[in-house]
């Protein structure tokens, strides 16, 4: 460390500045950032604490994080995109291995067993997908949705997209962000097909009315944000292509042991999570998203992601990896902003955890942990049903979430969730904002973490704060 320099930047000197500075032929530092305009340029002193010691900075961190509260420490029965799965201790150590986090992406040359991890993934999530090509994850599960539209666009050259009400909205934000079209002065429309308040499902004869030759794509998604299972889902796809229109469904893949999936009802793209499959909630992130179709020339050669394929090589059982450099080539890496799509890197180690976590679980092991969700969040919202002005909204068909209703209590969501925190227990997701119509509700999620004592324990809090 050059003396001089901050303890945690070595290149802080003011010798190493200069040094850098006349390498790149740069007189100055604000020489480096003269094209940021002044008046965007901070020329003031940041408020900004002394520098601290190394032990006296990891007490200050510490204390920061001691104020957070997580679901190891309280019960949590909070989802809405993000849900508390068990992670077997096989997918932390693995992930983990040095092989895979320092190779996670680079070049060629630092596969470390990398792209057969990868490769394993893809393949394994086909099969329970029942879709032969899966390309490689995206940052989330609406950014895949995002993507699948766009490929919808390029396909057929249409530009209306029609989604559910119901959909996630921080999922329909980020479809939004995905309007505007590389290298054409039109964007997609998106507009929104209404649900029936009883059930939650798509309102098809609205669907019907809407779609249109006009339509480049139906996006459904099952289980719903609200935790109703779509079962309309093959007259949704009928309707689309009776129009013309790409069929795109969403879906948790941690259904597929107990529900049949979106292919088999017709959806030609389906996109996702892979957030249950292992991978850890990590503050709200750990979120990854997927997308899969038919092996069919007219799919394959518009993939947003990247897509990995093996082959023999010389050498007897031998398999070589590798990406299809078109795609590298037609996405952000090789066009820019101009690319089809946006590739990017994050999300690429969680993929090794998805492996990991699918090969541990088997068609037998994902449905006994879909029927031990069912079986808990069925039970749950039994029992929190029996409690006096609690009411469960929508579909009595959901798998691990379902709307509580409170408009008949003398509590709020919002108040039921802070005294429920006072007992350690974080409450479901409010969705009052969100959707109005639905009264103060918010969404509970049951999962395979949670016993019966965990629900019990639930429904006496709930009861007390709700009499009192």
């Amino acid at each position: 460390m050059s003396k001089g320099s901050h303890p945690y930047m070595p290149n802080s000197s003011e010798e190493i500045k200069e040094e850098m500075l006349n390498t790149i032929g740069a007189e100055t530092i604000e020489e480096l950032y003269e094209q940021i305009p002044t008046e965007l340029q901070f020329h003031g002193d940041f408020d900004l604490p002394s520098a601290k010691g190394e032990l006296e900075l990891k007490r200050q961190v510490e204390e920061i994080l001691s104020e957070n509260k997580s679901c190891d420490e309280n019960l949590n029965f909070r989802g809405a995109g993000c849900w508390q799965h068990h992670v077997p201790a096989v997918c932390d150590e693995i992930s983990e291995r040095r092989e895979f986090l320092t190779s996670e992406w680079g070049s060629p040359e630092s596969d470390q067993g990398r792209n057969q991890a990868w490769f394993e993934f893809c393949s394994q999530l086909g099969e329970l997908l029942e879709l032969d090509a899966v390309g490689m994850p995206v940052y989330s599960w609406g950014n895949a949705a995002g993507f699948a539209i766009r490929m919808a666009h390029r396909l057929n050259g249409r530009t209306q997209v029609l989604v559910p009400e119901t959909i996630g909205p921080e999922r329909l934000e980020v479809i939004e962000n995905y309007r505007r079209l590389a290298g054409s002065d039109d964007d997609l429309t998106i507009e929104t097909v209404a649900y029936d308040r009883e059930t939650g499902r798509m309102n098809v004869d609205e669907l019907s009315e809407k779609c249109s030759t006009e339509t480049t794509a139906v996006y459904y998604e099952t289980p719903t944000y609200l935790g109703t299972i779509e079962s309309q889902a093959s007259e949704i796809a009928a309707i689309a292509h009776e129009n013309g229109a790409e069929c795109i469904a969403g879906v948790d893949p941690i259904t597929l042991g107990i529900l049949d999936t979106p292919a088999n009802h017709g959806a030609d793209i389906v996109v996702g999570t892979t957030q249950p499959l292992g991978v850890h909630m990590n503050a709200g992130g750990g979120c990854s998203g997927f997308l899969a179709t038919r092996d069919e020339e007219a799919y394959v050669v518009e993939y947003p992601t990247l897509l990995l394929s093996a082959t023999e090589t010389s050498r007897e059982g031998e398999l070589g990896f590798a990406f299809m450099p078109e795609q590298i080539g037609r996405s952000s890496y090789g066009e820019r902003e101009e690319g089809n799509d946006y590739t990017g890197t994050s999300v690429f180690l969680w993929t090794i955890r998805n492996a990991v976590y699918l090969s541990l679980m088997g068609p037998k092991g994902f449905k006994e942990v879909g029927g031990l969700m069912i079986e808990r969040a069925h039970y749950a919202a039994d029992k929190l049903s029996a409690i006096d002005g609690v009411t469960i909204e929508l579909s009595s068909e959901f798998f691990k979430e379902f709307l509580v209703n409170f408009d008949d209590t003398q509590q709020t969501a919002e108040e039921v969730n802070a005294a429920l925190r006072d007992r350690g227990i974080f409450g479901g997701h409010v969705v009052s904002d969100e959707f109005p119509e639905l009264g103060d509700s918010a969404l509970y999620c049951v999962t395979e973490v949670h016993t019966k004592e965990d629900i019990d324990q639930l429904t006496t809090a709930m009861r007390e704060v709700i009499s009192t």
